[in-house]
């Protein structure tokens, strides 16, 4: 992208997320590179008001609230060559038009992947020490367990199975170097040497079910993952075994999820469900062996600065005529969120 003039682009998202996307220092950077001004900020690419403005946009950057980039948007805005998305997938955001008429996409969620990640790693070491069921026991009795009661917990040679070397996942595998775990590793499309390069070893799902204490889901919110754990395969984790959900809910089936753990069999940790949220009458909200979160593992508060950093430096790489570090392709969409 030619940088002989100042880029022209605009925000475009709901603006209650641009203090902590972009706080003051990184607003500073973001007018001095391209001009944005936070109290402009479009919600509606047909808004009659917009229409000068975006009629000069060469860069949008996007984020949670921003409507989708179909023909009839991209009509409104015939310089656009870029777009910059403050979040994660750009999925629900990139219509066809957009990638038939070549436009640079490049999004955050490498930023995204980091608290998710992080997340994670505390609850499957938190899990592995059974510390949501000896909380709820501890409130009720006020005395200690006695060595029977804790003698099947502890992390020394616990075994974990990732599924999905997704960015979140390959963060987790490398969060997990540190501790006494043997790690299995369930993704299609990486193969030995990947998988020992990234300390797992690689396993068929089947076979990481069976074998793992703790199961994380990493994999993307795609057709061909809907139910990846249906009846059968939830059948498949040993008794006891825990179930870790920061990726999507549609991943799993659950319906029979809910039955595994009404049962009593199986324990999770689930910061995401299908539905979001459950209905209120879930039996999930009050099982001891259940710990449910409200979608918090992602970028949240002072968090959302780092996904706002990444966007500030592709703007900075575009003005300069560089490609961005963060580029989305189409062709991604088949394997990624």
């Amino acid at each position: 992208m030619p940088s002989a003039q100042p880029l022209q682009a605009v925000f475009a998202m709901d603006p209650v997320h641009l203090p902590r996307l972009f706080p003051p220092h990184l607003m500073t950077r973001l007018r001095r590179t391209a001009g944005l001004d936070p109290a402009f900020v479009v919600r509606d690419f047909a808004d009659p008001a917009a229409a000068g403005r975006l009629s000069e946009v060469e860069v949008l950057v996007t984020g949670w609230g921003c409507p989708p980039l179909d023909a009839a948007a991209l009509a409104a805005l015939p310089r656009l060559r870029a777009v910059l998305h403050s979040a994660g997938s750009v999925r629900p955001l990139a219509g066809e038009a957009l990638w038939e008429r070549g436009i640079v996409v490049s999004s955050a969620a490498a930023g995204n992947a980091l608290p998710v990640a992080e997340y994670t790693l505390a609850m499957i070491l938190l899990a592995g020490k059974d510390v949501f069921t000896h909380r709820e026991r501890f409130r009720v009795t006020h005395a200690h367990p006695s060595p029977d009661e804790t003698a099947a917990i502890g992390n020394l040679g616990r075994r974990v199975g990732v599924v999905g070397a997704s960015r979140v996942g390959r963060r987790l595998l490398e969060l997990l170097r540190p501790y006494d775990f043997e790690v299995l590793l369930h993704d299609p499309y990486v193969d030995a040497a990947e998988a020992a390069a990234l300390g797992a070893e690689p396993v068929p799902l089947e076979e990481l079910l069976r074998r793992s204490d703790i199961v994380s889901l990493h994999a993307p919110d795609l057709p061909g993952t809907r139910h990846l754990l249906d009846r059968h395969r939830l059948g498949l984790i040993r008794d006891g075994g825990v179930l870790v959900n920061t990726a999507r809910g549609a991943l799993v089936d659950h319906a029979a999820l809910t039955e595994e753990l009404v049962s009593g069999r199986l324990r999770a940790v689930l910061d995401v469900t299908d539905p979001e949220p459950l209905p209120a009458g879930s039996p999930l909200y009050r099982l001891p062996n259940v710990f449910l979160t409200p979608h918090l593992a992602g970028s949240l508060g002072n968090e959302l600065e780092r996904l706002g950093r990444i966007v500030a430096d592709e703007l900075d790489l575009l003005a300069a005529g560089l490609p961005p570090a963060h580029e989305v392709r189409h062709s991604d969409l088949t394997r990624v969120a």
